[in-house]
């Protein structure tokens, strides 16, 4: 459980949250469910802060949903409060930089540019391609 900053003006553009901040939590809860499947989650917005609270299986579906809900336009701090069921070891997170690519990432923390494919894997569904990383995007790095 914590608080984890993300870019607000980057992300995926789901949110009416200026003109109508009330649709906020459920366009968020909206966007999870699509984008992983997940339904036992409660939403709330307040003021670009998501807070997230519900049960994820293991530490990986937890920082999945953190991303997801993170990687928003408008979206600049997630109050996490999901619990795990399944324990594992927390994956860093990394915000993606102008000039970024997976292969630079991944040669950056694994020494080998073709490992590039872990990273990708780790992120999906958010990721749909490797090339298609945007600057001040949070990826999870195993």
């Amino acid at each position: 459980m914590g608080l984890f900053d993300f870019m607000k003006d980057a992300g995926a553009k789901v949110l009416d949250a200026v003109a109508n901040p009330a649709k906020a939590p459920g366009q968020i809860k909206e966007h999870i469910e699509k984008e992983l499947g997940v339904k036992d989650v409660d939403v709330q917005w307040v003021d670009g802060t998501v807070k997230i609270s519900g049960q994820a299986a293991t530490q990986a579906d937890k920082e999945r949903l953190i991303l997801a809900a993170g990687n928003i336009q408008g979206v600049a701090k997630i109050d996490d409060n999901i619990s795990v069921t399944e324990a594992g070891s927390e994956a860093r997170l990394y915000a993606v930089k102008s000039g970024d690519t997976l292969g630079k990432i991944a040669k950056q923390f694994y020494g080998n540019a073709n490992d590039y494919e872990k990273i990708f894997e780790a992120n999906k569904p958010m990721l749909k391609h490797p090339d298609k990383i945007y600057p001040g995007q949070m990826l999870r790095i195993p």
